[in-house]
């Protein structure tokens, strides 16, 4: 997907300017629409977009990010057994990319036990704090008794 939004803004750059204003202003509605573009954005921003961007998209990441869950697994869990809804819509793909209008419309589906502020678990989640922050490896040396060339 990402690589498509790039080989067009690619395309895009080396034409005219007659050519190029109506399809440079539908490819920058469409990614302000899904939200992986600020409003102020121009065709340049699409070619510095990074996998990263388009994943925070996804409603498995967002779910998370309301706290409606406490884990990505938890999140992934929940949105495949039918758990989480977008406006009035089921939504059982982990990997839907949500726009910027139906992000503030994720919740709980009301059929759900997880509607009811009471259930265990969302008293758990209530209890959460901050995620902890994955760090990479140490690099350089590695640990141990020595000998090594290194």
């Amino acid at each position: 997907m990402l690589s498509k939004f790039r080989g067009t803004a690619r395309s895009l750059i080396g034409k005219t300017a007659e050519e190029r204003t109506k399809m440079e202003n539908e490819l920058l509605t469409r990614l302000k629409k899904l939200g992986v573009l600020q409003e102020t954005a121009a065709l340049d921003n699409v070619l510095d977009l990074s996998i990263e961007d388009l994943l925070e998209r996804r409603l498995q990441t967002i779910v998370l990010r309301k706290n409606l869950t406490k884990t990505v697994y938890q999140s992934r869990q929940l949105i495949t057994h039918g758990h989480i809804i977008i406006g009035n819509r089921r939504v059982t793909i982990p990997s839907y990319i949500v726009s910027r209008e139906d992000e503030k419309q994720i919740t709980y589906a009301p059929q759900s036990a997880l509607a009811n502020p009471t259930h265990p678990s969302r008293q758990a989640m209530t209890v959460v704090t901050k995620q902890p922050e994955i760090r990479p490896p140490p690099r350089g040396r590695r640990g141990g008794r020595g000998g090594g060339r290194f």
